[in-house]
């Protein structure tokens, strides 16, 4: 190997060596901490997740208490893993947290590892939160009644492709909440607003578009989410780049369902 293929081959065994504060709380009714650590030897392919099971192995082997933190497919999937690091959702480079990768930090970088800690998100140790909030507006949505088993042939249903490409945009959430961390506000209408979006551009999610907007938004405020003032940091922080144009739409077709006679309380007293 000549000199200048040494200088341009990647060393997949260098490691650097990272200075943590990480947040650390027993309980959520307990008081919390930033607490240094510093963690030696970390492979450069290492992810950020990899990086802390390495500081809890080292933790364990010390007696101590190992740092609790959440995390399940580790591709990108699943949006369970839910950090802040340095003062951003995710971390720099717009991905989850398990698609960090440790070598686009520094050696000997001093980094600081929070929760996605709001209003709505108590902390349930160190980096674990509670974001059922986020399934409850799902769940106010209810269900889809289009018959969706072998008839009629989904094929038969004409529906442009663009409209097709929109709604996989808007179905590409993952639930993970950076959208509701990242916002000052800490608003969930990227969130709310891209699963309402999904199925209100098909055929299959005409039917119970108008309450299901009115039911998921109302059950939003319910569980004490921020207004959306346009930041546009949700956009910024999503790992899957969905757009803040899903919100101008819910708003669009809330106001359009509560003036339709959508709100079910109208309808109830109209009878």
């Amino acid at each position: 190997m000549s000199k200048q293929d040494a200088k341009t081959t990647p060393r997949h065994n260098a490691t650097i060596s990272l200075n943590l504060r990480v947040w650390r709380q027993e309980r959520g009714s307990s008081r919390g901490e930033f607490v240094g650590y510093e963690v030696n030897d970390i492979p450069v392919d290492a992810s950020f997740l990899e990086m802390l099971d390495i500081l809890n192995e080292q933790l364990n082997n010390r007696g101590e208490d190992s740092i609790a933190f959440e995390s399940d497919c580790r591709e990108g999937i699943c949006g369970t893993c839910s950090l802040v690091i340095d003062g951003l959702p995710h971390g720099p480079g717009q991905c989850t947290t398990c698609q960090l990768m440790i070598r686009d930090f520094k050696d000997g970088a001093t980094i600081t590892v929070e929760p996605f800690s709001t209003g709505v998100f108590n902390v349930v140790k160190d980096l674990t939160v509670d974001r059922s909030a986020l399934d409850r507006v799902i769940q106010s949505g209810g269900y889809v009644t289009v018959h969706s088993g072998p008839k009629p042939e989904p094929n038969s249903i004409p529906v442009e492709h663009a409209v097709v490409e929109d709604a996989l945009d808007a179905s590409a959430c993952i639930g993970c909440g950076a959208c509701v961390a990242a916002c000052p506000n800490g608003s969930a209408s990227l969130f709310t607003s891209a699963k309402i979006g999904h199925l209100a551009l098909l055929p299959q999610g005409q039917p119970e578009r108008n309450t299901r907007v009115v039911n998921m938004v109302e059950k939003m405020d319910e569980e004490g989410f921020g207004s959306c003032r346009n930041y546009a940091e949700c956009q910024a922080s999503c790992p899957k780049g969905i757009s803040i144009k899903y919100i101008g739409r819910m708003n669009g077709d809330y106001i359009k369902a509560t003036i339709s006679g959508g709100d079910r309380r109208g309808e109830m007293q109209a009878n």
